[in-house]
């Protein structure tokens, strides 16, 4: 369903893309849009997070995979802020790039399990799925216009395939862990991306690094 809709509207964001780059938007305004739309994939994905807590058992709570268990954990990222500071503006942006390009498939099985999620609010969880790859997409098109204005060294992307299947579990209880297992792990990754484009925005403000 959501491939359908996006598909549909490649043509436009395919104008918009050319148009972005060939009227010489600046960098800092792109990474402005850029940090709105993390900033509302991240609320997003905390706001469905803890809708879907809100019903998890203890035992459910107790039987949730660790962090580390989340397809995106072999990747190098910061940990923190003043961490994020130390790494180039090329190398903040290709992190940014790999962890949104890795949740593309994985967001596609929370959309389409969300329809048999055992929870009063699906409906609700449904359509906030929904915009959350929108925001995805539409932060991924950005990002793509900044990479291509920025160091050639952002177009490397790292692959990180999710293997975890389309299926989320057949009783109510597993359904409910994985795909809140699945959220909080993006809910961590969009965090991630949101720093990162922050630093990236405080750079081209020249601002002073205890600013950020």
């Amino acid at each position: 369903m959501a491939h359908g809709r996006w598909n549909g509207r490649k043509p436009f964001i395919t104008v918009l893309y050319v148009v972005a780059v060939c009227s010489g938007v600046p960098v800092s305004d792109l990474l402005d849009r850029a940090s709105q739309h993390s900033d509302k994939l991240h609320s997003l994905s905390t706001t469905l997070t803890h809708e879907i807590d809100s019903h998890l058992t203890p035992i459910g709570r107790m039987l949730m995979p660790r962090p580390s268990a989340c397809h995106t954990s072999s990747l190098q990222t910061p940990s923190d802020k003043e961490q994020a500071l130390q790494v180039s503006e090329s190398e903040l942006l290709s992190l940014a790039r790999s962890l949104l390009q890795a949740w593309v498939d994985p967001l596609v099985v929370l959309s389409s399990s969300a329809n048999t999620l055992p929870h009063p609010a699906q409906s609700k969880i449904i359509n906030k799925i929904q915009e959350l790859q929108e925001h995805s997409k539409n932060l991924g098109d950005g990002l793509n216009i900044l990479s291509g204005k920025m160091d050639p060294a952002t177009q490397t992307i790292s692959s990180l395939p999710y293997r975890g299947g389309n299926d989320i579990g057949q009783d109510k209880t597993s359904k409910l862990i994985k795909f809140q297992f699945l959220l909080s792990c993006f809910r961590r990754d969009s965090h991630k991306i949101d720093s990162f484009l922050k630093v990236l925005r405080c750079r081209a403000a020249k601002l002073q690094p205890h600013l950020c």
